[in-house]
């Protein structure tokens, strides 16, 4: 879903957290959905490998990183199953699920502007390369266990990214450190996420009724 940047040590650890979290908010969906173990390990990588494929096609970005690393699969399905014994120690499943998907959200941003920066691209293709391997997978994984994606509920996801995604992008033109940088990134974004829940931050919403005269 993502190319692991070379020099980064740190974004490639924070990326293979955030993987192994995005299987798990998968798995935790998928038990509410009574799916079978092979329906949890497939919906975990599609959540987690998703957005970045879709990122690495709408960018000419090959291989896959799945295809070239084919031992993600490996590393998802484990996740997934895992979670499984442990979801039945966990009260607060929903909580769990939020956290997670929150350090899924800013760690996949982070990757996919740093892999549309290494191709030279703009920075607004960069911030939406960004925004797409962040919000794309766990909008499939709500599609398919037929729920309102996170990405359309009530309080800030999608606007999370880009302030993630502008904040990195931030280090490439000014060559900052990257190992400070990403964890500056990391907390602003999850803090960002976390915040946004816990006051119910969200846009100015757009209703129209045609019953009103």
């Amino acid at each position: 879903m993502w190319g692991l940047p070379s020099g980064d040590f740190m974004l490639q650890g924070l990326s293979l957290i955030a993987i192994a979290a995005q299987a798990m908010t998968a798995a935790l969906a998928a038990g509410r959905r009574s799916m079978d173990w092979a329906g949890v390990c497939m919906l975990s990588c599609i959540t987690a490998l998703g957005g970045g494929t879709i990122r690495d096609v709408l960018l000419g970005h090959y291989p896959l990183a799945w295809v070239e690393r084919p031992w993600l699969l490996g590393l998802i399905s484990v996740a997934a199953l895992l979670t499984i014994p442990i979801a039945r120690l966990v009260h607060r499943l929903n909580a769990a699920f939020l956290v997670l998907d929150a350090i899924g959200l800013v760690v996949f941003t982070m990757a996919g502007c740093d892999v549309a920066w290494q191709m030279n691209a703009s920075l607004p293709i960069v911030i939406v390369a960004g925004m797409v391997t962040g919000c794309a997978g766990g909008v499939l994984r709500d599609v398919l266990c037929n729920d309102v994606p996170l990405l359309f509920r009530s309080e800030l996801y999608a606007s999370v990214s880009v302030v993630t995604g502008l904040f990195y992008a931030t280090a490439f033109g000014l060559k900052l450190n990257d190992e400070i940088w990403t964890a500056l990134t990391f907390v602003l974004g999850i803090s960002f996420r976390l915040l946004a829940i816990r006051y119910k931050w969200e846009m100015p919403k757009f209703v129209f009724s045609e019953d009103r005269k």
